[in-house]
């Protein structure tokens, strides 16, 4: 497929015009013209970039990618070597970051559900740009043995703040960096909220509002999405796509 017809169709599948969001989406670095071949990954890192060379990508998809709108203009240094990677390879650069945590089906939300065995998910409607889900556990358990849980299934430690014996069934989440979403959680009454980082003074929110917090890893809560929208493609157009997780421990 052309790379036209890629962005055109990102661009209405993951419906990017609804989102008032931190850096563009879509097409960030400009390559070829024809695609065969995609990586996707979590990051626009050096890493990944490399990867891509190596397995002669057209395209490289990420959740988070280049001109975050507190970022520094120029080009140089760090950015200078990752776009030049791109330009003297010419790989095209997609980036897709609050679209693809909503999406309703390969969305990072939708993805960490089904990959925690959260039932009944949806979407909380109304709140924060429609990233905030919920769902219940199949069985209440625990506070600390649903900690274990989500550790075993990303295969990472996750940070628990609250109360260990407390019981969890019902529970609300958003990917990435949002522990400041805690408090919205605790006012619907969720027994738990699970995102990706934690903050000094998320402690305090969890403990004083009576909500177990589950810092479960921004890299952890969103390898599942952009792996998920690349296989999409691949099944849907017939190209190639390799994902390739750059281990981040964050």
């Amino acid at each position: 497929m052309t790379r036209t017809e890629l962005s055109q169709y990102l661009a209405s599948f993951l419906q990017i015009s609804n989102f008032k969001d931190y850096a563009p989406n879509g097409l960030q670095v400009e390559g070829k013209a024809e695609i065969n071949t995609i990586v996707t990954g979590v990051t626009a890192c050096q890493a990944l970039i490399d990867a891509a060379i190596a397995l002669n990508a057209d395209a490289i998809l990420v959740h988070h990618g280049f001109f975050w709108k507190s970022e520094p203009e120029v080009i140089v240094g760090m950015k200078q070597k990752r776009i030049k990677a791109l330009l003297i390879n010419d790989i095209n650069l997609f980036g897709y970051h609050l679209p693809l945590d909503a999406h309703p089906a390969v969305g990072n939300n939708a993805q960490l559900a089904s990959v925690l065995g959260l039932v009944e998910p949806e979407v909380i409607e109304n709140v924060a740009q429609g990233l905030m889900w919920q769902g219940k556990l199949t069985t209440p358990i625990t506070a600390s043995d649903f900690n274990q849980q989500i550790s075993n299934k990303l295969s990472r430690q996750c940070q628990h703040l609250g109360d260990s014996d407390a019981m969890v069934s019902t529970v609300a989440w958003c990917t990435g960096g949002a522990q400041d979403y805690i408090d919205i959680a605790a006012n619907m009454g969720f027994d738990a909220f699970i995102s990706g980082e934690v903050s000094e003074r998320t402690y305090h929110c969890a403990v004083e509002q009576g909500i177990q917090y589950y810092a479960a890893g921004h890299h952890a809560t969103e390898l599942y999405g952009i792996q998920a929208l690349g296989e999409h493609l691949a099944e849907q157009f017939g190209i190639k796509h390799h994902f390739v997780d750059i281990v981040n421990p964050i």
